[in-house]
């Protein structure tokens, strides 16, 4: 593993490498997401400002996740190149997308689903930083032929274990796939516009009920389900230490997003029956 490049007399940690990556690749899908849709905002701010307000918002849950080391060495803790907890990043990201939705005037729910597939794969670009950095994210141990030791790593074992890094981010590949997919019916293309103004009333009618798509929210409802799933199933051969009726505090926190995910869907799904106001 590479926790760190040594460039001449600079030392780059490659997990901050793999974030900014992260970042960069969002930005791109998040940029071709609203254009495909005709909305009118600056992709650099969408994904600076909740990206930084993630990272602020993984360390503190990161934190908040450990008090004892926590307050066995504060500023260590707080300013160590590890000891990220993507939940408490996803938290303070939504409250971040929340002011900018407001900001550009556009629907939250709406901007949810447009953040929703960049940030699938953020994540999974994410996971590979903490593959090079061999921070303690890796499972437990395996026999399995593409097991990988870390003895190098931020935190160190000489066992061969399962490289969850990599499987999540390949789930994360397959997700972001998946939710540009759901966002391509809901994308209007660029001249619906003048080619409405040369249609009859009722081809109209037939071309706006071809893009009307899914209802704002269901993407991101998606998302939550999603990413929830994912990070359920994979916490089982992680290392993390078990709390809550024998769950990690991801488990909890992704048990809590699908069912999130579903009462959001469900409810998108309810105020689409005809009579339903």
């Amino acid at each position: 593993m590479i926790p760190f490049l040594h460039i001449g007399p600079l030392t780059l940690p490659t997990f901050g490498l793999m974030v900014a990556s992260a970042m960069l690749c969002a930005y791109f899908v998040l940029r071709a997401d609203l254009r495909r849709r005709g909305i009118d905002a600056e992709a650099e701010t969408l994904v600076a400002v909740p990206s930084i307000a993630g990272m602020i918002g993984a360390k503190l849950y990161h934190v908040f996740e450990s008090p004892r080391e926590f307050f066995a060495n504060p500023f260590g803790e707080l300013f160590s190149s590890y000891g990220f907890a993507w939940f408490g990043g996803l938290i303070a990201g939504i409250g971040a997308f929340v002011y900018l939705g407001r900001k550009y005037k556009i629907p939250v729910l709406r901007l949810f689903d447009i953040a929703s597939p960049a940030c699938a794969l953020g994540y999974g670009i994410g996971r590979i930083g903490c593959l090079l950095s061999g921070d303690g994210d890796y499972g437990i141990p395996t026999s399995l032929p593409w097991g990988m030791s870390f003895p190098n790593g931020l935190v160190p074992t000489t066992d061969r274990v399962h490289p969850t890094p990599i499987y999540e981010f390949l789930v994360a590949i397959l997700i972001t796939w998946f939710l540009w997919r759901l966002g391509a019916a809901s994308a209007r293309p660029k001249n619906a516009a003048a080619s409405a103004n040369q249609k009859s009333s009722a081809s109209v009618r037939r071309t706006n009920s071809a893009h009307a798509g899914h209802p704002d929210g269901y993407i991101f409802a998606a998302y939550m389900i999603t990413t929830g799933i994912a990070r359920f199933l994979v916490e089982f051969i992680r290392i993390n230490p078990r709390s809550f009726l024998g769950l990690t505090n991801a488990q909890t926190a992704s048990a809590a997003s699908m069912l999130l995910g579903a009462a959001l869907l469900w409810h998108l799904r309810r105020a689409q029956e005809p009579g339903v106001q």
